[in-house]
């Protein structure tokens, strides 16, 4: 209802202005990020082709574009493959860290150094086992992809990362890794899917991002990184760039501004886009737009305060997996557009901006396939990665391409 009409039909039934005022603000934070806007389902854009460049990986979860024309992709079990330039699959690079494959784990997102033509540094995050039995957290592993005689390998790996502490969960790892454009890492870390975990903890890395060097050092200007922000906020763990997240699996810098934007899974629907500020609260679990499984309400109110509210959100629920920020004039009709992967949703979901305010939301090949991974190359076409157990690359080409 448009506020005036509100106040006259309100004023009208004997209402005092106060009274009025709290009506409207109890109305306005009642609207959900996104519930105005129309998901509808899309054809793909004139001259665009959809066509499959690698098939047959098992569960593949993160995908990195090599500068000489192939890919390093990601299969949850525990494989890292380079997807040749016609499509062929390479014997399991060696190298790769040991993973808990159990549940939603196993080995996940790939990105490469940003001077990676120089030192060749490649980035894996993955579940890693913990001592204790069927415990495990996030941890991040880097080291350089060489090739010797057609075979692929990491050498001087290191973990640079482990989430802790350990917990006894197969789910909700988060995992995406972006670099920021003063060469830092973000990593998306989930809340392990346990009530009993407070992703509003700062003396843990459940439910947060985390900022790092890229040696995996607590990055400088990270909000408790500085011995006053630990005098101010005792235990505060000086890599946590942000709170408050569920299960985080998308992420992206703004071509814009540089921001980061991350698209994370809510419980029963409640699934956003946020953008992620330093040092904010983005309130899990006493904020969100979902409810229990089976029914029942989470949380305080929508409209608490002290914590950011999502972007945009999803009700019912599409499992947002992938982001991606398109930017080529390849395809015009989604220059400035947000690409996602949707998992349960099944489909490539498209949402239009106006600065920071969704207006329209398009989604692509609607019940083909789950979509875990987005990615733009060099020429605006589009890579996304189908979850199966003979997953698939396929790659969006623009007219032209």
């Amino acid at each position: 209802m448009h506020p005036q009409r509100f106040f006259r039909q309100a004023a009208a039934a004997g209402f005092s202005v106060l009274a009025l005022a709290t009506a409207l603000q109890a109305q306005a934070q009642a609207v959900r990020p996104g519930s105005d806007v129309r998901a509808e389902r899309a054809s793909l854009p004139n001259g665009v082709t959809k066509s499959t460049w690698a098939d047959g990986l098992e569960h593949p979860w993160g995908l990195a574009l090599l500068p000489s024309g192939e890919a390093l992709v990601t299969e949850r079990p525990g494989r890292l493959r380079v997807v040749a330039k016609d499509g062929s699959l390479s014997a399991p690079v060696t190298g790769t860290p040991q993973v808990d494959a159990r549940g939603q784990g196993g080995l996940l997102d790939v990105v490469l150094h940003p001077d990676f033509a120089r030192n060749q540094w490649v980035y894996l995050s993955y579940s890693e086992p913990g001592e204790a039995a069927r415990t495990n957290s996030t941890a991040v592993m880097r080291g350089k992809l060489v090739q010797t005689s057609g075979t692929w390998a990491l050498t001087e790996t290191t973990m640079i990362f482990r989430q802790a502490p350990k917990y006894a969960s197969s789910l909700h790892f988060g995992s995406r890794m972006v670099f920021d454009r003063d060469g830092a890492l973000f990593v998306t870390l989930g809340e392990r899917s346990s009530r009993s975990v407070d992703a509003q903890d700062l003396s843990t890395h459940h439910g947060k991002v985390v900022r790092l060097t890229d040696a995996g050092k607590p990055a400088p200007g990270n909000p408790y990184a500085d011995p006053s922000a630990q005098r101010t906020t005792k235990g505060a763990l000086p890599e946590i760039y942000s709170l408050g997240h569920r299960n985080p699996q998308g992420a992206a810098l703004d071509p814009v501004n540089g921001e980061l934007w991350v698209a994370e899974h809510g419980p029963q629907g409640g699934d956003e886009v946020n953008i992620v500020k330093r040092g904010q609260n983005y309130g899990w679990p006493k904020f969100t737009y979902g409810e229990q499984y089976g029914g029942g309400k989470i949380g305080e109110e929508a409209s608490a305060p002290g914590y950011m509210p999502p972007l945009y959100s999803w009700v019912p629920s599409i499992s947002p997996s992938g982001l991606a920020f398109y930017t080529s004039d390849r395809i015009p009709e989604w220059k400035g557009s947000v690409l996602l992967g949707a998992l349960s949703g099944q489909a490539l979901i498209r949402l239009q901006r106006q600065g920071d305010r969704i207006v329209k939301e398009d989604r692509y090949m609607s019940g083909e396939a789950r979509v875990r991974n987005v990615t733009v190359g060099r020429q605006g076409e589009v890579y996304l990665l189908t979850d199966a157990p003979r997953g698939q690359v396929i790659v969006l080409k623009p007219a032209g391409g």
